[in-house]
């Protein structure tokens, strides 16, 4: 597997090379390294507060999936595989296409 590293040293080993600061860890470099201090020149720099991070989570959260109040439903259906291949040809969107295509159908016939 890609990204994998292994080591041949034993826990107690890790653990040893740990207590003696030899370890070479994320958490060891960001504590080893200065906090982070804002000049107050640029704005663009300037870190969050705690209210703006949590404003900006609640955004993301309200924008995932499907908007509110959307009519569709989600169902299973069952196409020829040369219909889909069509459709999906065409590249992103083509379920919305499909829709159309179906909508325009509906227009055509007498109803029942």
């Amino acid at each position: 597997m890609t990204g994998l590293k292994t080591t041949s040293m034993t826990l107690d080993e890790l653990r040893a090379a740990s207590a003696q600061g030899k370890t070479k860890t994320q958490k060891n470099r960001i504590q080893a390294s200065a906090p982070y201090a804002w000049d107050g020149e640029d704005e663009d720099d300037r870190p969050l507060t705690r209210e703006e991070m949590q404003a900006g989570i609640e955004t993301y959260r309200r924008q995932r999936g499907r908007p509110t109040g959307s009519d569709k439903e989600s169902t299973t259906i069952r196409f020829d595989r040369d219909v889909l291949a069509a459709f999906r040809a065409g590249g992103p969107g083509w379920q919305t296409r499909m829709n159309a295509v179906l909508r325009d159908w509906l227009k055509t016939q007498s109803p029942v």
